[in-house]
């Protein structure tokens, strides 16, 4: 007999869940073509371990875990990473580092597998045929042997890919490589009009945007793949069903996306923006005044998402009675696709 296909499942936001995105630097070895890092706006330089530590004092709850994602740019330059990897355990962060796959200062050795929850690799494509022309050449041959290092050495790994109209029609080919390599969760996200996207540039006129029926027919298909070969599969909601309840994370959940500059935004489609609701100056987390992003959450737009209707209307489709073909929901709205038993 066989097991029924496995069932995507939205995760509701929850109360009181922290989630910080503690971006430790902005510079990176790789050039990618979707970058989001805009450096106008996030600053240039590299936290020091001492204001580091002081950050995520700020955004610990010792009470509860919370979870903490260190970003780049590319983290793993930062020279003193596995110091704050250990702090922020201490602190009772769950800690996850994004990675593009180079993992300099010799990570592996330097990080222990318990010591790390997640360790991610970014790849957008199943070859380097597609991953490379995005990410740059050589970049799948180095991701990939490196995850497999990691996962030789009992790391718990995942896995990144940005599906944008150069990609999508190949990740239905992500499956088998993510198997072969031991991948244990699959995040599939959604390319974000941020960063280079946003500014377009030379060889984007195709633009980077997905057709929302292209998007609805291959991702959950893909995703349930995935789970038959035994991955957890996270992919972002993007459109709400008939009937769906709109959310806003930014009024129901705590999520925290702290660059270098001190700039700390509660939703990451305003990051090309100074609309930033928090900053972090004088050795405090402070509320930022006036008409930023915070602003905008209550808003009720049939749109859904009141920012995506303000930040990137291009995305958004109407029928010929001016009201949209899909709602919009929540950037940070996921689906889950547990492993299938």
């Amino acid at each position: 007999m066989n097991s029924p296909d496995p069932v995507a499942r939205t995760v509701g936001f929850k109360a009181g869940e922290r989630n910080v995105f503690l971006h430790l630097l902005t510079a990176c070895n790789l050039s990618c073509r979707h970058c989001y890092i805009n450096p106008s706006q996030h600053g240039t330089s590299t936290l020091p371990l001492a204001t580091v530590l002081s950050w995520l004092r700020l955004f610990a709850r010792p009470d509860v875990e919370s979870n903490l994602i260190l970003l780049g740019g590319e983290p793993t330059m930062h020279p003193d990473l596995a110091a704050i990897i250990r702090a922020a355990r201490d602190m009772r962060f769950a800690v996850t580092v994004d990675s593009n796959g180079y993992l300099f200062h010799d990570f592996l050795e330097r990080v222990a597998p318990d010591e790390l929850d997640f360790l991610s690799f970014s790849l957008d494509g199943p070859d380097a045929a597609v991953n490379d022309p995005i990410r740059g050449q050589g970049v799948f041959a180095t991701c990939t042997d490196n995850l497999k290092r990691a996962v030789a050495l009992g790391f718990h790994t995942s896995l990144i890919y940005t599906v944008s109209a150069l990609n999508i029609d190949h990740l239905h080919r992500m499956p088998a490589l993510l198997a072969d390599l031991g991948v244990e969760r699959f995040f599939i996200q959604v390319i974000g009009l941020r960063g280079k996207p946003a500014t377009g540039g030379p060889g984007e006129e195709s633009g980077w945007q997905v057709d929302p029926d292209h998007w609805l027919e291959i991702v959950p298909q893909v995703a349930a793949e995935a789970a038959n070969l035994g991955i957890h599969v996270t992919y972002p909601k993007v459109y709400l069903d008939a009937g769906e309840l709109f959310e806003c994370a930014g009024l129901v959940a705590e999520n925290f996306f702290v660059f270098p500059n001190g700039r700390v935004y509660r939703c990451p489609l305003c990051e090309d923006y100074p609309v930033h609701s928090l900053a972090i100056a004088d050795g405090r987390l402070q509320t930022r005044h006036g008409l930023n992003e915070d602003r905008f959450f209550t808003l009720t737009i049939p749109e859904g998402c009141v920012m995506n209707k303000l930040l990137q209307p291009d995305t958004i489709r109407y029928r010929q009675d001016g009201t949209p073909l899909h709602r919009i929901s929540c950037c940070l709205l996921k689906q889950e696709m547990p492993p299938a038993n």
